[in-house]
């Protein structure tokens, strides 16, 4: 069937595909709604469609994320289609600027899908960091970890189908699964805020497992919209922003010679810790103000295509997994 809708062979090819996360995880791109140009046409209040150069389109696009300008970047919507354990699920539905709709356990009943931690991300709990990872945990504690998990799991999931055999209502069977059950949504979002979504959860210092749904969803970002998602990255992702403190000591260091040089200060030395705390700047702040200078690696978000899986395929895994009490 035509359309007159604007449409984007990249994100066509993916369109409903379902890329598998974590061990029964899943994000499907169900529907889009604009690209790029939208988001051109929404900053210049154009009619025009297809007359404009790709370099000016990039121009502008770039320009609007780096002086923060995001009313145009809503026009773009994306509709997923995602599959999480509920602790991840707890976590993403901090963001409170999507349209959600999420799997009811009141009136269907619950796939028993748990997920399963790899040992290469079982860890003990960080020193630095009180709500994140350190070092790797002894594979002896994983296995036994895994062991108590079986336990756990396999007791509620029994719990859950003999309450549904004794006829007991599905909004009470549940409320004992484990927060390791998936649960899926619809959730649907704004350009914008979904780039706000992928700052904070594409970071280095994000919950691993939800850092890998981030990737699957820049991937599908960059189809969609793929000079929006250069700058993101390149401003937002892989640039940092600086308070007066630290641009004063960059102002130190670092003077403008040119109208495109910028040149070391001569005879300007190190500035140490004394120097940058009379900038104004803490401890901790000196810390991160080391780590957004240093050259930062620009990451890949590229979907492999040869996992995406049909709707048909995730429907009968998800069929087989849900109970048939008698």
């Amino acid at each position: 069937m035509d359309t007159k809708r604007p449409t984007i062979p990249a994100a066509e090819e993916i369109l409903g595909g379902y890329f598998p996360v974590l061990d029964h995880g899943f994000v499907s791109l169900v529907d889009y709604m604009g690209s790029d140009e939208d988001v051109e046409r929404a900053a210049r209040v154009s009619y025009g469609y297809g007359t404009r150069k790709r370099s000016a389109t990039r121009g502008l696009v770039r320009y609007l994320r780096r002086h923060r300008h995001t009313t145009p970047s809503e026009m773009v919507e994306f509709k997923f289609h995602c599959a999480m354990p509920m602790f991840i699920a707890r976590q993403w539905v901090r963001h409170r600027t999507a349209s959600v709709n999420e799997y009811s356990g009141r009136y269907s009943l619950m796939p028993l899908l748990f997920y399963r931690p790899e040992a290469e991300q079982f860890s003990l709990q960080s020193r630095a960091n009180r709500q994140g990872r350190g070092d790797g945990a002894p594979r002896s504690v994983w296995e036994q970890a895994m062991e108590r998990w079986e336990g756990v799991r396999s007791q509620s999931a029994d719990t859950y189908e003999w309450l549904l055999s004794e006829d007991v209502a599905r909004e009470l069977s549940r409320i004992d699964l484990p927060l390791s059950t998936y649960t899926q949504w619809y959730w649907k979002i704004d350009l914008h805020n979904l780039l706000h979504f992928l700052s904070l959860r594409c970071d280095d210092h994000a919950q691993w497992e939800i850092r890998e749904y981030a990737g699957v969803m820049a991937g599908m970002v960059k189809r969609v919209a793929p000079l929006s998602y250069e700058a993101w990255v390149d401003y937002d992702l892989c640039g940092a922003a600086m308070s007066h403190g630290e641009l004063s000591a960059l102002a130190m260091l670092l003077e403008p010679r040119a109208e495109d040089a910028v040149e070391a200060r001569p005879g300007r030395g190190p500035l140490d810790g004394t120097a940058l705390a009379a900038l104004g700047l803490s401890k901790r702040e000196i810390v991160e103000f080391r780590e957004k200078i240093r050259p930062r690696e620009r990451p890949d978000f590229e979907l492999d295509l040869e996992r995406m899986r049909s709707a048909e395929s995730v429907s009968a895994e998800m069929e087989r997994a849900v109970p048939t009490p008698e």
